[in-house]
């Protein structure tokens, strides 16, 4: 079996401008996701596609491949993740390279450790999923929402609210980090999340969505902890 990671790295970050390639503690962002994918030793490529030349070389500095560049149509506000998978995949299969699974990682991730894309792999292979998606748990039940009407918190379900949480199912969210798919199977489905993705419960520890400037600063509070 032949496995290959995809960094998605576009350029043109409006909210946190460069933000791929911004530094954080001491190396631009884009290089915790490749050091992540060449810790876990699993992969037989890991490349970056990209829209960027600037992108690109911090890619290869970092010790990732970028045989080929994005296309205009992949580097819209409007394409897909999986478009820019499929196009990946294209491209390789043009220069007489298949993969039989892929993994998929977003290029701000600096809490995703090797050990994690180990661990959720061998979950993958074990739960007899053709996919994965990272998951986290939500801190308090979905059920509990309320929304504001003209002013007024309303709980969103009544009823839902009487019932306490040990007796409700947990319920998770995706982590926004990576996902792990065999390759014919995200092409027959056309989608990184087919009929049977196995979920993968990650640490809280590791996720973090970094948007905004303030999500940044959020993720530099939270790393200079984790690492202290």
């Amino acid at each position: 079996m032949s496995m290959i990671a995809i960094i998605t790295a576009r350029g043109g970050s409006k909210r946190i401008p460069k933000k791929n390639i911004k530094e954080f503690y001491g190396k631009p962002m884009l290089a915790y996701a490749i050091e992540a994918a060449k810790g876990a030793g699993i992969f037989d490529e890991i490349m970056v596609s990209t829209d960027s030349e600037e992108i690109a070389d911090v890619a290869k500095k970092y010790g990732a491949l970028v045989p080929f560049m994005r296309s205009e149509c992949t580097s819209n506000d409007f394409a897909t993740t999986y478009d820019v998978i499929e196009e990946v995949l294209s491209e390789y299969k043009k220069a007489g390279k298949v993969f039989d699974e892929l993994c998929c990682i977003y290029p701000c991730v600096p809490f995703l450790t090797s050990k994690s894309l180990c661990d959720a792999y061998k979950f993958m292979k074990e739960s007899g999923g053709d996919a994965l998606q990272p998951v986290c748990k939500y801190p308090v039940p979905i059920e509990w929402a309320m929304k504001i009407q003209n002013g007024i918190l309303v709980p969103n379900d009544r009823e839902a609210q009487k019932i306490r949480s040990q007796d409700l199912t947990p319920k998770y969210y995706d982590a926004g980090m990576f996902y792990f798919c065999k390759t014919d199977v995200m092409i027959n489905e056309r989608t990184l999340i087919p009929s049977n993705t196995s979920g993968y419960v990650i640490d809280e520890s590791e996720c973090q969505d970094i948007d905004t400037p303030d999500d940044w600063k959020m993720a530099e509070m939270k790393y200079k902890l984790l690492h202290a």
